[in-house]
Formats: structure tokens, sequence, C-alpha cells
């Protein structure tokens, strides 16, 4: 009597598999010194598959259900042991359990800047990271290219991959766009289509469908969000140089401030060199109106009326400034001595 229930114990008539949620993708059933009981049942469940492989070859795939295991419904299995229909013994086949349940909330991010041709910007260093949801979608081939004969392989085990993949692909998205950078900031919904778009067959070679992606954030390098945000203010004042000048000095009103309070030159000080900068900038915006209406160089002294209104010390500085730009060329020494004489005018 031991002697005939050690041998039932060797054959199988249930076979099942219940998930454990602790991110298992392939399963094997344990079969050592089993044998499949002809007849026997295999459940499968939703957001499940099974594979049958029998000396190393894939026989039979199986989506959710139960089955009685016969000939009948292993017909690939079948052909290859060269069984006869009435043939009913038990026999052994390796048995592997697939979830087919989406992975949801993987993340990917870019732990170093990658480089893209930019319309605007020319190349780019761009950061972006989001998430991304997956699942198997053909366990057969998932099984003869990722997982294999292992007892168990879980998300983890292809996690970094699988990140890999879609940080690779990160370029070919924004290529694939034809998108200028600004643009795509202010559309991350455009950029994760594209980006799902070109990484999805690469996870489908692996027997893997790409559910999802979604694109949290795309942000430039310290460095580069600077001059962007130059670029943006300059678009705030379009093509009017005054105003381009006054967003420049408002711009560097806290810098003055900071300066005052730590010492470095004081409050009048500060004061001059802003009263400089704007009257400089004047003279600078209104020349490059003369120049765009075809005027001659010297018009750079009509704006001398802007500075009717300076103190005695703001146009020292401005003088300061003007002997600076005949140094470097700008000014030629006729215009410089024009402009010196009408400015000390206002001294007397």
């Amino acid at each position: 009597m031991a002697l005939m229930d050690f041998i039932k114990k060797q054959f199988i008539d249930i076979l099942e598999w219940t998930e454990s949620g602790d991110g298992t993708l392939a399963w094997r059933y344990p079969m050592a010194d089993h044998e499949i009981q002809y007849g026997g049942s295999l459940t499968v469940r939703e957001s499940q598959m099974a594979v049958f492989v029998n000396e190393g070859k894939v026989a039979d795939v199986f989506g959710p259900g139960m089955y009685k295991l016969t000939t009948q419904t292993l017909p690939v299995l079948t052909y290859l042991k060269n069984w006869d229909k009435l043939f009913q013994s038990p026999f052994k086949s390796d048995v592997y359990f697939f979830s087919t349940r989406q992975q949801l909330d993987r993340k990917w991010g870019t732990s170093q800047p990658v480089t893209i041709r930019d319309k605007d910007f020319g190349a780019v260093r761009l950061r972006a990271f989001g998430n991304y949801a997956w699942r198997i979608g053909e366990p057969k081939l998932f099984h003869t290219s990722v997982s294999g004969t292992r007892e168990r392989y879980t998300v983890d085990d292809i996690d970094g991959q699988l990140r890999a993949l879609m940080l690779q692909h990160i370029s070919d998205a924004v290529a694939a766009s034809g998108v200028p950078f600004l643009d795509l900031a202010a559309n991350q919904v455009e950029f994760a289509t594209q980006l799902k778009e070109v990484t999805a067959p690469e996870f489908a070679k692996l027997g893997l469908v790409l559910e999802s992606v979604t694109v949290q954030n795309l942000s430039l390098p310290e460095e580069l969000q600077k001059i962007l945000d130059q670029k943006i203010g300059m678009g705030m004042v379009g093509s009017d140089m005054g105003k381009f000048m006054q967003y420049q000095t408002a711009q560097a009103i806290p810098q003055f401030a900071q300066n005052a309070g730590s010492g470095g030159g004081g409050v009048v000080g500060d004061a001059m060199g802003l009263g400089a900068g704007v009257a400089l900038g004047q003279v600078m915006a209104q020349q490059l109106q003369g120049g765009l209406a075809g005027a001659h160089p010297a018009a750079v002294a009509a704006p001398a009326a802007q500075a009717a209104g300076l103190k005695p010390e703001e146009i020292m500085a401005t003088l300061e400034k003007l002997g600076e730009l005949k140094a470097k060329g700008i000014l030629t020494e006729d215009e410089f001595g024009a402009k010196k004489a009408e400015l000390l005018k206002k001294l007397v």
C-alpha cells in the first residue's frame, strides 16, 4: 500500500499557479521526479499564460482557461513524441507559467544629460524622467530570449535593461517629432507618444508590449537654463531695445542692492552705475534704431538730449562708458569729442 502511495505521488493531475504579488514574471512548475497524469487538468487564470517545454523545445502555449491534458489538447506535444491517439501514459514536460499583467509605474530617467540636436539651440543636453507600463505579450518569445530555464524570473531582473531601452531612444524620439525643445517642453504628451513609438519595437523583440509612456519633466542643465531665461525675457520685450535695456536694468537692481548691503561700492556708486547703464542703454537703443533706418553712424550723438536730466555724477559715469566705446573702436574720435562736449555743457 505504501508503494502504491509513493507511485501516485509521482503523478501530477492538477497544474496551476497562484501569483504571490512579488513581481514574478515567469515561474517553472516543480517537476522533479514527477510526471503529468494523462487527462490531468491545467488551470490558467486571467492575466496568465502557460508554456509546455519538451526536451528543450516549446511544445504548446495555453491562454486563460481550464484544460484537460490529452492528445487533443496537446497536439504539438503529441506530434513531438509521435504518440498514437490512444496512447494514455503519463508524460514528463516542463511547464512554465507567465504573468501577463501590466507592470505599472516603472521609472525611467536620465542619470546624465542626453545630447540632442535642437532647431533653436543647436546641440542641447537634455534631462528627462517619467514612467512607463509594459506586459508580456508573447510568452514563447519571452521564454526563449529572456527568462529561459530559470525557476523564477522577476520584474527586477529585466528592469535595468528596459530603462536602458527607454533612454537609448530619447534622441530618436526628439528627432522623429521634429518639434523644438521649447515646444516639446510645453507638450510633454506629444514627446511621450513619440518615445513610445520609437521604443515599442525594441520591447517587442523581447516578447513584451509597451503599453504606455508618460513624461513628467523635461529640463536643461543650469547653464543652458539661464540662457533660455534670457531668451524668454527678450521675447517678452520683442524688438524694442529701449524696453530690453529697462528689462536688463530691472534684472540688475537686486545685484546692486546686494552689493550695497555687503559694502561693495556703496549705494552712491551703485546708483551711478545704474544711471550710467540706463543712459548708455538709451544711446545704444537709438543708435541701433537709427542704423536700421539707414542713418549714418554719427547719429550716435543724436540721443544727447536724453541725458539732459542726468545728475553730475551720472554724466561723469556716462563719459567713462563712452570712453570705453571709443577705446574699443565703436565710436570715432570726432563722435566721442562731440558727445563729450555736449555732456560737459550739462555740468556748467
